[in-house]
């Protein structure tokens, strides 16, 4: 999937790093307090039981440690949009692993609190220019590390679905980043200027072949909220239900956005 012609979208690295760490230290007070019994609770993953799901979590963190581990590529070759692009691929890999760790650290407090003090470490250690061999591709510690605010945000939404009355807070910079980029990437994967999808308070994109718009009120429109949106980029849920339950506001005859749904799954 080629990047977006249009200047890509920046990221401040400063509120980045604070936001994965915020977003990480909410998951560990919510992760400590859980129950054998909500461990072994299903979530809406398959078959991962919320033990599953909150050591992946941990792996998504620790993605950082092993990619740093690795030798530095000789030049970037990816750009941040094409991440969620290239992910789906090692879905099964992914599902290997996540079952293994969580075998193999059955105290949970103790492998997060251990990937929450070695990032950090991390962090101090490296510039946000060292580049990374990812799935995607080599790029910078910085992008990488808005792709892990959209592990943690997704995620995290995944482990409150599963525990009841959980309530686990969404860091406000971590959900800007998450929703941004999701939001950036449907308009690489629908380019065009005839749709405009808003996601207040966080991002506005334009997106879908046809006649492009350029002033007064488009035609056609989508809005929803975050939680909404990464749940229909990320195919937590469907476009079709989320239309009917008033989750979403689309109108105009080319706001039906449906079939370049999930971005990621």
């Amino acid at each position: 999937m080629p990047p977006a012609k249009k200047r890509p979208r920046t990221y401040d690295p400063a509120k980045t790093r604070a936001a994965v760490l915020a977003q990480f230290g909410h998951v560990r007070e919510a992760v400590a307090g859980l129950t054998p019994e909500q461990l072994a609770l299903p979530t809406r993953l398959g078959e991962w039981t919320v033990r599953d799901l909150v050591a992946h979590i941990g792996m998504a963190v620790t993605a950082v440690h092993r990619a740093l581990d690795q030798p530095e590529p000789a030049k970037a070759d990816a750009v941040l949009l094409d991440w969620p692009f290239g992910t789906s691929g090692n879905s099964a890999a992914i599902a290997d692993f996540t079952r293994r760790l969580a075998a193999d650290h059955p105290d949970l407090d103790a492998y997060l609190a251990d990937a929450d003090g070695s990032l950090r470490a991390l962090l101090d250690a490296h510039p946000g220019t060292r580049l990374l061999a990812t799935s995607a591709g080599a790029m910078s510690l910085d992008d990488y590390l808005v792709t892990r605010t959209v592990e943690l945000v997704v995620h995290t939404d995944d482990l409150a679905a599963a525990v009841p009355g959980l309530g686990i807070p969404h860091d406000r910079q971590a959900l800007a980043a998450c929703t941004r980029l999701l939001a950036d990437a449907l308009a690489v994967k629908a380019p065009g200027g005839s749709t405009e999808v808003r996601v207040p308070p966080y991002a506005v994109v334009q997106c879908v072949e046809g006649p492009r718009h350029t002033r007064g009120t488009p035609p056609n429109v989508v809005e929803t909220d975050p939680l909404t949106w990464i749940r229909l980029a990320t195919g937590r849920t469907r476009w079709k239900e989320a239309v009917a339950d008033a989750k979403v506001s689309a109108s105009g005859e080319r706001a039906d956005i449906g079939p370049y749904l999930p971005l990621m799954s």
